[in-house]
């Protein structure tokens, strides 16, 4: 369901969005469409999204790609985590729509958040 929002919501806004089922469908698409942006949720099936997060960075193909989580883990060492893997923003659920498009947007643009 969140993933349908997101890819409607980035959609509306003129992006152009693929998506993967789990983790690891991520990692097996992103190393062949070579994605702008990958939203991740930490909690996904097969591959979670830490390690997601972890593999996209540690790949010369996908290393330098922007990585957004978005997720229900509020704890401060969760965002710690997601700083040590070198993430670009982390927002908590439930989210604004608008807010995530304003973050990519922001995050491809290269401007601020």
């Amino acid at each position: 369901m969140i993933r349908e929002l997101i890819r409607l919501n980035l959609e509306l806004e003129g992006f152009e969005v693929f998506t993967a089922v789990d983790g690891q469908d991520c990692l097996d698409r992103a190393a062949h469409i070579d994605p702008h942006v990958v939203t991740l949720d930490v909690m996904m099936p097969r591959v979670d999204g830490w390690t997601a997060a972890e593999r996209l960075r540690a790949d010369p193909r996908t290393r330098d790609r922007v990585i957004v989580l978005v997720t229900a883990r509020t704890q401060a060492e969760d965002q710690r985590r997601a700083d040590r893997i070198g993430v670009d923003a982390y927002l908590t659920k439930p989210f604004d729509p608008d807010e995530l498009v304003d973050v990519i947007r922001g995050l491809v643009d290269g401007g601020p958040e």
